[in-house]
């Protein structure tokens, strides 16, 4: 039960960086959260909803894991796309900013962990 709380807190953030990204990028909230100018996210809007896109497809395979009817391969859909928000989390955070690595990459790793232990 925890597991999926943490799957769909993740899931939740992932859904929450697809609308930053793709909708809110140049909007106050959007230039507030990534610590942006309103001229760099202009220049970069494009790639910002490509990159939001991608975090909605990550948002769909944990709720894909979820929801599959089968546990076993659930459990090993959920953990594949965990293990690819830990790996962005952890590019993110060496490359852009460490608190990416607090956002995304530990509550995925709870996450991997509770899944290990279950």
């Amino acid at each position: 039960m925890l597991l999926a709380a943490i799957v769909v807190l993740v899931a939740l953030e992932h859904l929450w960086f697809l609308v930053l990204e793709t909708f809110l990028w140049t909007r106050p909230i959007g230039l507030e959260t990534f610590r942006n100018t309103l001229d760099r996210a202009q220049q970069s809007a494009t790639l910002a909803a490509n990159q939001g896109l991608y975090n909605g497809f990550l948002a769909a395979g944990l709720l894909w894991g979820l929801y599959h009817p089968e546990p076993g391969f659930a459990l090993q859909i959920t953990v594949f796309f965990l293990s690819c928000v830990v790996v962005a989390g952890v590019f993110g955070a060496i490359t852009v900013s460490r608190r990416i690595f607090w956002i995304q990459a530990l509550p995925a790793l709870a996450g991997l962990g509770l899944a290990w232990l279950g």
